[in-house]
């Protein structure tokens, strides 16, 4: 089972594996960038797209959910955010933290820009319940990341929970 983001008559649709690797790289990104309220807002919509926690096969959001804002200027703000956190990733910011190559990381965030775009928020703002709401801005940060992440909620980030491994009956039974 794969997840897919929506954005008016675009779809990216993608494995968990690469759903993974989306949500890595527009992390680093976003965590970097966000400097105002609504981009908390965006990197908490981000950090909610952890596999680990929600399920694998159950994440992925449409544009159309996204509360852009109430007024022309501040939708095209927003977008703009948007456009920018994609573009850093797309100039593979940070990924030498990855641990891993992304080789389908560019494909991925080339049509996910070419989607936000193309994309035109209606007005008033859509935002049907799967944006975060302003009290649940992304304004913690992992320390041992640098990325923002769903604390208080959560106890890490996507890097952490991705690290985390169930224990198996060997650790289980071990004496040490």
């Amino acid at each position: 089972m794969g997840n897919c983001f929506d954005g008016g008559d675009h779809c990216l649709s993608m494995s968990n594996g690469g759903t993974a690797v989306f949500v890595d790289v527009l992390t680093l990104a976003v965590s970097d960038l966000a400097s105002e309220p609504w981009h908390y807002r965006f990197a908490s919509l981000i950090a909610l797209q952890d596999q680990n926690l929600m399920g694998r096969g159950n994440v992925g959001f449409d544009l159309e959910d996204i509360d852009w804002g109430p007024s022309p200027q501040e939708q095209e703000a927003a977008k703009d955010f948007v456009l920018r956190v994609t573009d850093l990733a797309l100039a593979r910011h940070r990924w030498d933290e990855l641990g891993y190559e992304p080789p389908y990381a560019p494909k991925y965030l080339e049509t996910f820009r070419t989607m936000v775009e193309a994309y035109g928020p209606a007005t008033p703002a859509g935002g049907l319940g799967s944006f975060p709401a302003p009290e649940e801005a992304a304004l913690a940060s992992c320390v041992r990341h640098r990325v923002l992440t769903g604390l208080p909620f959560w106890d890490g980030c996507a890097f952490c929970h991705a690290e985390w491994k169930p224990p198996t009956a060997e650790t289980l039974n071990s004496s040490t």
